[in-house]
Parts: structure tokens; sequence; C-alpha cells
């Protein structure tokens, strides 16, 4: 497996003892895949998503990617957060170079290279722009476009489209398919939008809360990846399998 997460545990002291967030993760994404985490509040969706960035390490377990173990952040795993994290006096190609700039990629290399992903994501005429004159949807493509140019193996995404207006956030989530489709990259988002993780996801982790467990591992396969899928009975069928197993742990956490 590509990346494997095994037997992770995370908790956080405080003044009544341990606060336990993760309680025995065990997940394996192979190479290209397209997972998401769905949950609730109190899941510790966000938490996970830092222990495979490795911005934060796990109390116990571990995390590995590609055969090497997890402990720091490193540019084979891109980072993609609910806001848009873009610098507002920088043009959007600038932004797109941030990455690369700081690992100290030449100029023109890092020029040439932020110009290519901001084509991937259709966004080549704006490059001159200002974040202030784009969309929400294009301004996470912007963001997109940045963590591709540092050319990572995995894309690790926090709730990305959840500031979204409906309209918007359709477009995104047909814009990520094809993305996906085109690059192979491997996915591995967070949501609690649970529509949103059958159309994208080829598999769904289903995470109970207060601490955050595997309640169940869900492939999805769909016909197709279009918008007019959301209208098929089997898409009708992986959403309410999905809610209702979150609906009925959430029963189970207030009792």
């Amino acid at each position: 497996m590509y990346i494997q997460i095994k037997n992770l545990h995370k908790s956080f002291p405080t003044k009544n003892g341990q606060l336990v967030v993760l309680k025995d993760i065990n997940i394996n994404i192979a190479q290209g895949e397209y997972i998401c985490a769905v949950g609730a509040s109190g899941s510790g969706k966000s938490t996970l998503l830092r222990q495979i960035a490795g911005l934060d390490r796990p109390t116990s377990g571990e995390v590995i990617v590609d055969g090497q173990l997890i402990n720091a952040p490193g540019h084979d795993r891109g980072m993609i957060f609910q806001n848009y994290t873009l610098y507002p006096w920088m043009s959007v190609l600038e932004n797109a170079e941030f990455g690369l700039k700081l690992l100290g990629v030449p100029k023109k290399l890092r020029k040439e290279r932020a110009s290519y992903y901001l084509d991937v994501v259709g966004l080549t005429q704006f490059g001159k722009a200002l974040p202030k004159q784009l969309s929400g949807g294009m301004k996470q493509r912007v963001a997109i476009a940045r963590a591709l140019a540092s050319e990572p193996k995995v894309l690790l995404m926090d709730e990305p489209f959840s500031a979204l207006d409906v309209h918007t956030k359709e477009t995104m989530h047909e814009f990520m398919i094809d993305l996906w489709q085109r690059t192979n990259i491997t996915i591995f988002m967070i949501t609690h939008d649970v529509e949103e993780s059958v159309f994208l996801a080829n598999r769904i982790y289903a995470l109970g809360s207060r601490p955050g467990t595997v309640r169940k591992e869900i492939t999805i396969n769909l016909p197709d990846r279009s918008a007019s899928v959301k209208r098929h009975k089997i898409f009708h069928d992986y959403r309410d399998e999905l809610m209702e197993l979150l609906r009925q742990h959430g029963k189970e956490v207030s009792n």
C-alpha cells in the first residue's frame, strides 16, 4: 500500500487527564486512489489529516507514505486548506510559484512549472490577476495549482469546498474528478459532506466521534462520475447508507 496508517492513536493532555481524539485508526491507501474520510465534529478528521501531513505526530502508531515513516512535513505531500491561503498582494502566478520559491527552485523553472499547473487548473489567462479579482472557486484552484507545482505524490485536502456556494462547489467537484483522472495523483480528503464524499471518492472511511474511530470502510462503484450520476439509485443508496451510519453513531454518542 502507498499510504499506511497503523494503529494510530492521538491524545492531548488536559487538566482532567488525556483527551483521546483518535483511537486505533488503521487505513490503507493504494497509489492513485481518491479517499475521503467523513465524520461529524469531534471525529478527529483534521487531526488525522495533520498526522499524514507530518504537521503533528501520533501519540502511538505510525503513518507511512511510499515506504517512509512520516514525522515531519515534506514536499511529497501537498496540502489544500479550507481557506484559500493566498497572499493578497501577490499575483495568481506569484501565488502559484510561492511553494517552489520556498524550496529554492530557480526563478525560470518555477515560473515554467507554476504556469504549467495554472494551465492544468484552467487559469492561464488569470496569471497577472490578484486574488481579490477571483471567485471563490478560482481562488481554490490557484491553491491547488500551487500545491501541484511542487509535484507532490499525495494531495491532502482539508474540507476544501465547504466555504463555496452550491453551484461553485458542484463545479469544483467535477473539476477535481477531471484532475484526478488526468494526473492519477493520490488524494486524501476530509469532509463532513456525505454527498460530496460519495461523488468524489472511490473509497470512504466513515469516522465515529469522541474518540475518532473508523466505523466502516465503503467502496464506491458508480456507473460514471458526471453530475447526472447524483440522480442514480446507486448514488442514493451509498448516500443513505453513509448518512444512516453517521446518524446511528450520533445516537450512540449522545446516549
